[in-house]
């Protein structure tokens, strides 16, 4: 996969700078960024995709404008529904457990999801049993000891989860969105990789940071280095012939 450029790392940056105020362009940027991404490696047009833990839609969206069956899986009512979005065909669904037969995707799609899971393995192994022989799988996620890990505390998560949610409490008069062992979870580069090799029904394509402008898959190669400057890992696995 060729490096992203700088031009596009920086939309990026200030599409999340934006997040809070600027929602629909914020995700939507991101969604079509995800999409080319995944059309890299084939056409979507004619696929059937599943998005896991896809919020309101905008990723189910985006593909099924570049010509895929996609179907949205979210486990959280208010995610699916939020800023009043209702998207067409989106399903209360448990990661763990999703309502579809073995094989049923030709591509498998989680954005930001696996660290607000409590078992990751698990959750990949669910997104593993869906994909076809030969299907892709598409994995990304914040991890914990990136500037954004603490998401919305970030980057006051590197003195405590505690201190940076109470300072949090105290900037904004509210608590923060995420609790760290509730709904955010500290998942780690090195150990995620690990899993991920140990597997026999995977193989690794690429494995990148998502967003840096150059070198993304050198800096996930380097212990202790790409826990931090990673910021968002992005597995792109194929699914192994049974």
């Amino acid at each position: 996969m060729r490096d992203p450029s700088f031009r596009r790392s920086a939309a990026l940056f200030r599409a999340f700078m934006r997040e809070q105020t600027e929602p629909e362009k914020c995700y939507a940027l991101l969604a079509r960024d995800a999409a080319q991404q995944v059309e890299r490696y084939g056409p979507l047009k004619g696929q059937t995709v599943v998005d896991i833990g896809g919020g309101s839609g905008h990723f189910t969206e985006e593909f099924r404008r570049r010509g895929a069956h996609s179907f949205l899986f979210e486990p959280d009512p208010a995610e699916l529904l939020a800023g009043g979005r209702a998207p067409e065909g989106g399903v209360l669904a448990d990661g763990y457990l999703l309502p579809l037969a073995d094989g049923a995707a030709d591509v498998c799609f989680s954005s930001n999801v696996l660290e607000h899971v409590a078992d990751p393995q698990t959750f990949l192994s669910e997104m593993v049993r869906v994909t076809r022989p030969g299907g892709l799988i598409y994995l990304s996620f914040t991890n914990w000891y990136s500037p954004w890990g603490g998401h919305e505390t970030a980057p006051w998560h590197y003195l405590g989860a505690d201190r940076a949610r109470a300072r949090y409490r105290r900037r904004t008069g509210h608590d923060a969105k995420h609790t760290l062992g509730e709904n955010l979870f500290a998942v780690h580069i090195g150990p995620t990789l690990r899993q991920v090799r140990a597997r026999d029904d995977v193989r690794i394509l690429s494995a990148r940071s998502r967003y840096w402008p150059f070198l993304p898959g050198v800096i996930t190669r380097v212990p202790v280095l790409r826990e931090i400057a990673t910021w968002n890992l992005l597995l792109i696995l194929r699914r192994c012939p049974r």
